[in-house]
């Protein structure tokens, strides 16, 4: 039930009113009425039998039957040439029995020449076995054999480009959690595999992915990587990109991936401090927060667009308008603690929103979920920074009592861990510290002295105190 739940809620408000008035018309009135249970009001599974007025067996048959129909919708939904093509390629056996030679053969000639346009390479090893086939008494027969070996070797290098992809972003995930050298070390060995892959072979969709990749990995991870004088720039590298999509506009993958580049141009922009053209790509994609976050995992690291939102947002002097409109952005999104690092980050952004509205007891709440909920012994660096910005809130509450329980905390934490307290850890707890102590003359200046050190300071991981504006009127907060 949690599953049909889950898509329903997703569903846009056209579709949802497309498959309702379907299901009216189909005479489907209990179905219509479940879904409208589910989308629209918050009952159990039992007060909506007893609405329905059917038996538990009847329930789970209507349930049934209302995820088929959505799924026949939202399969509908996605017709275009590309799915008329790929329908031709299954029904490529019956060509094959009830057309003459010359006929399947023109047909498939035909189709290949169509699916080399869309780069699709799982459906052409099907149209070279089968041309290999019609051809075996013919000389044409070697050919055809060749072809579906490469083409065999291409899929699987597309699959293999797809999963070090997924590999790369999961990988940076646990990067920006500790900040390793390590992982990052893996991760540039991610980046060239995938660089080797796409080499390999002249294929549009191969450079797609590895642009994603690279694009990435060289503001985030490597920018002496930049710098290399064989490297394609950034900008002409989404520029080509850019190309590659308007060409074939009908490719659904590559209509999908259109956010991940608008997402990439944001950053670009962004690295490189020219903000006016920044601005251009954020609105659009700060109404689709929800879905970045929760779709593109596999080809990018979305968490970051809320780190730069905030950044954004603190350079704009409006970071005060965040917790408002995170109300309407996450109405309907479900965050997924089994992706833990983005998971880490989506609740320390709410939390950030949420203290700069002053809602301090709020912003611990989210903190400390996190923290009772889940297991975050794998991050030992990126917890002691969580509950750094959770002491945060117990000084501006003025609770000595959990203020100095959380200090702590921190403190056995490091010694446990038997590292050294990092510089701005230890400046930002000089800094609470003055912030409640009891030498008031003195205290201004003090705070102020340690808050310009803190600026001083390069984290090199996931810090909440990074996206902390350490201005007069956070020193005024803190007095």
């Amino acid at each position: 039930m949690a599953k049909l739940k889950n898509i329903i809620k997703q569903l846009s408000a056209n579709d949802y009113v497309a498959i309702y008035d379907s299901l009216l018309a189909s005479n489907a009135e209990k179905s219509a009425h479940l879904l409208r249970y589910i989308r629209e009001k918050q009952m159990s599974d039992a007060k909506i039998m007893e609405e329905l007025d059917v038996n538990t067996n009847a329930y789970y048959t209507l349930r049934s039957r209302l995820n088929q129909k959505i799924e026949e919708y939202l399969l509908q939904q996605m017709e275009n040439p590309r799915t008329d093509l790929l329908k031709k390629v299954a029904n490529i056996s019956e060509i094959v029995f009830t057309k003459k030679r010359a006929i399947a053969i023109a047909t498939l000639k035909k189709l290949e020449k169509e699916l080399l346009d869309y780069d699709l390479s799982n459906e052409l090893t099907i149209i070279y076995k089968t041309l290999k086939k019609l051809h075996i008494n013919t000389p044409d027969h070697f050919t055809y054999s060749q072809l579906y070996n490469r083409h065999v070797a291409y899929m699987l290098a597309v699959d293999k480009s797809e999963d070090l992809l997924a590999e790369y972003f999961k990988k940076y995930g646990n990067y920006t959690m500790t900040g390793s050298d390590i992982d990052k070390f893996e991760l540039s060995l991610l980046n060239k595999e995938i660089a080797n892959l796409g080499g390999l072979y002249q294929s549009h969709r191969l450079y797609v992915y590895q642009s994603c990749c690279s694009i990435f990995h060289r503001l985030f991870v490597d920018k002496n990587e930049n710098e290399a004088a064989d490297a394609e720039p950034i900008e002409d590298i989404l520029n080509n990109v850019e190309k590659i999509f308007e060409t074939y506009y009908l490719d659904a993958i590559y209509y999908n991936l259109k956010i991940v580049f608008e997402f990439l141009k944001l950053e670009y922009y962004t690295h490189y401090k020219v903000y006016r053209k920044a601005e251009k790509y954020f609105e659009d994609l700060n109404i689709k927060t929800g879905l970045l976050l929760a779709n593109y995992s596999l080809y990018s690291y979305p968490a970051q667009f809320l780190l730069t939102k905030i950044d954004r947002h603190v350079r704009a002097d409006t970071e005060h308008l965040l917790y408002e409109e995170n109300k309407q952005l996450f109405a309907e999104y479900d965050s997924d603690a089994n992706d833990l690092p983005k998971y880490m980050t989506y609740v320390v952004y709410r939390a950030l929103s949420c203290f700069y509205a002053d809602r301090y007891e709020e912003a611990a709440r989210w903190l400390n979920n996190m923290l009772n909920d889940l297991s975050l012994k794998k991050y030992g660096q990126a917890q002691i920074e969580i509950k750094l910005f959770l002491t945060l809130q117990y000084c501006m509450l003025n609770d000595y009592d959990l203020f100095n329980q959380s200090i702590n905390s921190i403190q056995r934490q490091i010694r446990l861990t038997g590292k050294e307290s990092s510089e701005h850890i230890s400046l930002f707890i000089k800094i609470l510290k003055a912030a409640l102590g009891d030498n008031k003359r003195a205290k201004a200046a003090k705070i102020r002295s340690l808050v310009e050190k803190l600026k001083q300071q390069n984290v090199n991981h996931f810090s909440p105190i990074k996206h902390l504006k350490l201005d007069e009127k956070f020193i005024n907060k803190l007095l």
